[in-house]
């Protein structure tokens, strides 16, 4: 017990130090666009008929507080954001981060969690079967069905269901929310709204990402059904479900279990894509939105850094996990 709690503290201890260099890496591609936000405000109040001095300049950013030293103002804002949990203002609309966010991230990261779950869900049992069943023709079809998810992208599916569903039903599915709940409170009404569109980028995402681990799932469970301890069992007499369940399921989840962070990261980074298609308003078109159009790196910034923190959080829990799954990983502080 004492070293299970030694090595969840070392995680715990790596994981901090992960998210303040992310913060540091974050907030310094945040200062190497070109022009500081002061600039790039008082440049678009320019388009907009305002005539900008270099004293007005001066002033903007002395109220930013961006004539004080680079570590200073990092060290400032990884304090709000931990301690505050406050990331400052839009560069470009000057509106509070936070309430440009509002609920879309939490929306986003439920989404691809939820995808991410649903992948699973699927992926590991059809794996296991697949790789232990004789049927070619099951074998067939499932590789087929795994190949077809990898090859097909994401947005070529939203773009074929939508057309489906425009032709058939005369709705084009887009959108999280219907007109009437769009800018509602939250209800139970408005919940069973969001539920009854969100099932659509949910099954998108969760399209390639079920393939991909259906092929990482059968692949391990091959190489652990020819291992010699899975021979002995058998010849021990263990047959059926309880020998996969037992012997090579177990030790093949351990890869798959610490891939979560790296396949919700995948997930993610296709949400932008799909967002824009589908219409969607939450973080990913807003990532979007602030890296391709606005050129608003507060706000990409913090989207970034609140992904970052959810990744990593997801991969220190599906440490601790591993550690109690798999004791290899407990015989080493460093999970090594």
């Amino acid at each position: 017990m004492l070293q299970f709690l030694q090595f969840a503290l070392v995680r715990a201890g790596m994981a901090v130090f992960t998210l303040l260099m992310v913060s540091l890496i974050v907030f310094s591609l945040m200062e190497l666009v070109p022009g500081t936000c002061a600039e790039r405000y008082l440049a678009f109040k320019n388009t907009q008929g305002s005539t900008i001095s270099v004293q007005d300049i001066a002033a903007e950013e002395a109220r930013l507080g961006l004539d004080r030293p680079f570590l200073v103002r990092w060290g400032s804002w990884v304090g709000n954001v931990v301690f505050k949990g406050e990331f400052g203002d839009s560069c470009i609309l000057r509106v509070n981060i936070n309430q440009l966010l509002g609920d879309k991230f939490l929306i986003s990261a439920m989404i691809c969690l939820t995808s991410l779950l649903l992948a699973y869900l699927i992926a590991i049992p059809v794996g296991i079967i697949s790789a232990s069943s004789g049927s070619a023709a099951l074998n067939g079809t499932l590789r087929f069905v795994s190949y077809l998810g990898l090859a097909m992208p994401n947005f070529l599916l939203a773009l074929m269901i939508m057309l489906f569903s425009t032709v058939v039903f005369g709705d084009s599915l887009t959108g999280l929310f219907s007109n009437e709940y769009r800018d509602a409170p939250w209800s139970w009404e408005k919940l069973a709204d969001f539920l009854s569109r969100a099932w659509l980028p949910v099954f998108i995402l969760g399209w390639s990402a079920t393939a991909f681990a259906l092929q990482t799932v059968r692949a391990l469970m091959l190489d652990e059904n020819g291992k010699l301890y899975v021979t002995a069992a058998r010849a021990r007499g263990l047959h059926g479900g309880r020998l996969l369940w037992r012997y090579p399921a177990r030790h093949a989840l351990g890869p798959i279990i610490n891939s979560l962070g790296f396949d919700l990261n995948r997930i993610f980074n296709e949400l932008p894509i799909v967002a824009l298609i589908l219409t969607l308003t939450e973080a990913g078109a807003l990532l979007l939105e602030a890296l391709a159009r606005s050129n608003d790196q507060q706000l990409a910034g913090a989207i970034i850094f609140l992904l970052t923190a959810t990744i990593v959080t997801l991969n220190f829990l599906t440490d601790v996990a591993l550690a109690l799954i798999d004791p290899r990983v407990r015989k080493s502080v460093m999970g090594g």
